[in-house]
């Protein structure tokens, strides 16, 4: 009888210290409450297939607890995270529900394979031998290369702006050839138009300034001077003869192209010379003669010289 008892009391200090130093799959006890019925097999990934890099979600389905409880959540940057040189791991939540618990650990691998999470210790239990899987779009079986260069975006206006830049090059290039070719020919030509119209815009100019001298009453021998002398000047610029000292006679030997206006400015500088040394009063409406005269010789001399440029370039 005692041997059946002292055999009895053996069988239950050897069962006690077995179930004890017991392993649970999918569970390990270090201290703390192990959870039992664990389904490693029901365990999954959010998204269902993830590569190196990517952020992702396991998920493993626990037995249902006894009573609704407040998550419990590890997150960075904790110290309790688990460290793992292939892992980083974001935030681990332990949800205790009545209807299903579960364990969901949101981490980034950056190692292909299968790989074998840490030990996770949260809420007083212990989770290990969970596993993922990784994968890569890096082959083993092909050496690794630099992908092509990515085709060129088609934005609107993307063509316009390219024509339209190459035509605005070709066109300064084509204008710098020109330019070194003809511009001198055509600057100077230029530089005589306007040379020109300063010319003759001066002369209306101070024709238009001595009719108002006329009307202040200023004095009538010093305006006749001014139309003498600025004429002369501004005959000396356009027929390059220096007209200064030339008598009203002298005026009839013009050059070829002005020969036509020797009577007239013969007869204008007479008349202008007759007033100025006659030593009599001068009328008034004599000096207003010889203005509309002057006024006349320069839109014919202009009008003349414009329509013999016309016959040119034509």
């Amino acid at each position: 009888m005692k041997k059946i008892t002292v055999f009895i009391l053996i069988f239950f200090i050897t069962v006690i210290i077995y179930a004890q130093s017991g392993d649970i799959p999918g569970n390990a006890n270090h201290g703390g409450t192990v959870s039992e019925g664990v389904n490693l097999s029901g365990a999954y990934l959010i998204p269902r297939q993830i590569f190196v890099g990517d952020r992702a979600v396991f998920v493993l389905p626990l037995p249902p607890a006894s009573q609704n409880n407040s998550d419990i959540i590890i997150s960075s940057p904790s110290m309790n995270l688990p460290n793992d040189p292939n892992i980083d791991f974001h935030q681990i939540t332990l949800q205790k529900r009545t209807t299903g618990s579960r364990l969901m650990i949101e981490f980034t691998s950056f190692k292909p394979g299968e790989l074998e999470l840490p030990l996770i210790e949260i809420g007083g239990e212990y989770f290990s031998e969970l596993k993922i899987t990784v994968n890569s779009i890096i082959t083993e079986r092909t050496s690794p290369v630099l992908s092509a260069p990515a085709t060129s975006l088609a934005m609107p206006g993307t063509a316009f702006m390219f024509y339209g830049t190459l035509f605005i090059v070709i066109f300064a290039v084509l204008f710098m050839i020109w330019f070194f070719i003809k511009g001198n020919i055509v600057l100077n030509e230029l530089y005589k138009k306007w040379k020109r119209f300063r010319l003759f815009a001066d002369m209306r100019k101070t024709e238009k300034n001595l009719r108002k001298a006329i009307l202040k009453g200023e004095n009538l021998r010093i305006i006749l001077d001014k139309i003498s002398m600025d004429f002369r000047i501004f005959l000396s610029v356009l027929t390059n003869i220096n007209c200064r000292s030339m008598t009203a006679k002298e005026f009839k030997n013009l050059p070829a192209d002005f020969i036509q206006y020797g009577d007239f400015l013969t007869s204008f500088f007479c008349g202008c010379d007759d007033l100025r040394f006659s030593g009599g009063n001068v009328d008034s409406q004599e000096i207003i003669r010889l203005l509309d005269d002057l006024n006349s010789f320069i839109d014919t001399t202009e009008n003349a010289k414009n329509e013999k440029t016309q016959e040119m370039t034509a």
